[in-house]
């Protein structure tokens, strides 16, 4: 679907791994938006130097929705060619995704150009405001959830190259933050706290004393040192463990069934920029 327009964004890096997003594509999956959507329209923004996270995200969400529907969007025109020359080797069964796949590939960015008026019930942004400064986040929030449909979700956050370490904002129609996610690969992790160096955008440079998402880490981190003492009954029981006392302490630590995936998620009031 050409537009015409110029999109709206800059280049990424492009970074692309396999496998990379399936901690935050399984977190999207269970979003009653996207089960209950009359037009299960999902779109990937700024996927990077390959198809493969459009694709593996069409694979998990087809999982809870068949009909589910994945447009991937990029900026760089050369990346939705190659995009679609590997979603041509898809349809033709020569790779491990369905042939039948309903993914399909344009040009784009934060203005989100969906044909026939259609509105995306989610839109995931990973790892694309990096590169911007916090003051602009707001702006590319407000243009992206212009564009979602009634009660939809813009998942937007950063992770590191391997997928261990992935955070996420939720964010609604009204341009609002609702919640913030951590997903850590539990097995090895020495503190929680690494999660810092990849919170999202908005969130990044407030890692600092008196702001209210380094008070969280921190609270995190001290009650995964103690919960130590219970290390020998594997990573899950501890995170259990730091997160329950955390609970019990009055932080408002949400989604009890995905903490056993090393996943928590807070209220964006808890976190929010002081």
């Amino acid at each position: 679907m050409a537009t015409g327009l110029t999109p709206v964004g800059q280049v990424t890096r492009g970074t692309t791994g396999t496998n990379r997003l399936r901690r935050v594509d399984r977190w999207i999956a269970r979003l009653p938006a996207l089960r209950r959507a009359d037009d299960p329209l999902v779109v990937d923004l700024g996927y990077g130097a390959s198809a493969v996270t459009s694709l593996e995200l069409h694979a998990r969400l087809a999982r809870t929705r068949a009909d589910v529907e994945v447009l991937g969007l990029e900026i760089e025109p050369a990346r939705v060619a190659r995009a679609r020359d590997q979603l041509a080797r898809v349809h033709e069964g020569a790779t491990g995704f369905a042939p039948d796949a309903r993914v399909s590939f344009e040009l784009g960015g934060f203005e989100v150009p969906v044909a026939a008026g259609r509105r995306p019930v989610v839109i995931r942004a990973m790892n694309v405001l990096r590169q911007y400064s916090e003051t602009e986040v707001a702006g590319a929030w407000r243009r992206m959830c212009d564009r979602l449909a009634p009660g939809g979700v813009l998942v937007e956050g950063t992770c590191d190259e391997l997928g261990r370490i992935v955070t996420w904002v939720a964010v609604g129609p009204d341009a609002v933050p609702r919640s913030l996610s951590v997903s850590l690969r539990l097995a090895g992790l020495e503190h929680p706290s690494i999660a810092a160096e990849r919170l999202p955008k908005a969130l990044i440079h407030r890692n600092v004393p008196g702001e209210r998402v380094h008070a969280f880490l921190q609270a995190l981190d001290a009650e995964w040192d103690r919960a130590a003492g219970v290390a020998p009954f594997g990573a899950v029981h501890r995170w259990e463990t730091a997160l329950r006392a955390l609970a019990a302490a009055g932080w408002p630590v949400q989604a009890r069934s995905r903490w056993r995936l090393g996943e928590v998620t807070l209220p964006w009031s808890s976190v929010a920029p002081a």
